[in-house]
């Protein structure tokens, strides 16, 4: 628990309709505040009063797996043995309460659609977000906790989706998407909540459905004829950044452990969010 307490009594307003006043106050005027992590306090210039959780995080352990897919599509191919050492990553996507508390604490702008009633339900995941904002998130939630928090690899995102299982074109099995419960009744006018429905073998939530999710890693469709075996962080700078997961709004909604996807990192679109790693206590 993170709690940053404002020294002195001052007028507020809500940050947002879509977030809960409790959660997450923006303060008019800057004020010096006190910062309380694991006991440890420090002070520092803030204009928000924030009451915030760190993330859920699962653990994935280290090991090796099988990468992509040989009947999928050519940028899937060849499929590969990869190592990853052992990590953490978010049991949920980043949310809009989560972000908002960023939001209000670094001053940055609202995503172009935070008032939309299709999106801006405190549990849904954050969506039009850049790549550049989400990486500033962690930097935010890093320095807040000292703790490291950054992006999924390309290779863990994988890992993770997987759940310990080799071979299957899903994070559950083979069973097409369309049998999974109430899918026809899913993902009509955009996201849903996180966390509805089971978790993966690793204890993740939506780990390829709703919101296409950012990678670390630059994209190249040709990376896996020459990635190294062990932790592979993607190509030189190509222009495009990879992302992993389904979409909210694709006629498939739910993607392929192995389907790989990518923008360039400046876009913002309404099906793009993330979650977050740090690495693993051994």
């Amino acid at each position: 628990m993170i709690r940053i307490e404002v020294n002195k009594d001052r007028s507020t307003q809500p940050f947002a309709p879509s977030v809960p006043a409790a959660y997450c106050v923006f303060v008019k005027t800057q004020l010096q505040v006190k910062v309380r992590i694991d006991r440890r306090c420090m002070t520092a210039p803030l204009t928000a009063r924030i009451e915030a959780s760190e993330p859920v995080m699962a653990r994935v352990p280290e090991g090796w797996f099988w990468m992509g897919c040989e009947i999928g599509r050519d940028d899937e191919k060849p499929m590969h043995r990869v190592w990853v050492d052992a990590f953490e990553l978010a049991v949920y996507q980043v949310t809009n309460q989560e972000y908002a508390c960023f939001l209000a604490a670094m001053s940055y702008p609202r995503p172009g659609c935070w008032n939309d009633p299709n999106f801006n339900h405190p549990k849904m995941p954050v969506v039009a977000i850049s790549w550049h904002e989400a990486v500033s998130y962690c930097e935010w939630l890093s320095g807040a906790t000292s703790r490291s928090y950054r992006l999924p690899s390309e290779a863990e995102w994988e890992r993770a989706a997987r759940g310990g299982g080799e071979h299957s074109l899903y994070s559950w099995g083979d069973t097409p998407p369309e049998q999974l419960p109430d899918y026809a009744r899913r993902w009509k006018s955009g996201p849903e909540p996180v966390g509805l429905y089971p978790p993966n073998a690793y204890g993740h939530y939506n780990l390829g459905d709703n919101v296409h999710e950012w990678c670390i890693d630059w994209y190249d469709a040709g990376y896996y004829s020459y990635s190294p075996e062990r932790n592979p962080q993607g190509p030189a700078n190509t222009g495009r950044r990879a992302s992993r997961g389904g979409s909210w709004r694709h006629h498939i909604k739910v993607a392929r452990t192995a389907a790989r996807s990518s923008i360039p990192p400046e876009f913002k679109y309404t099906d793009y969010g993330f979650r977050i790693v740090r690495s693993s206590i051994t």
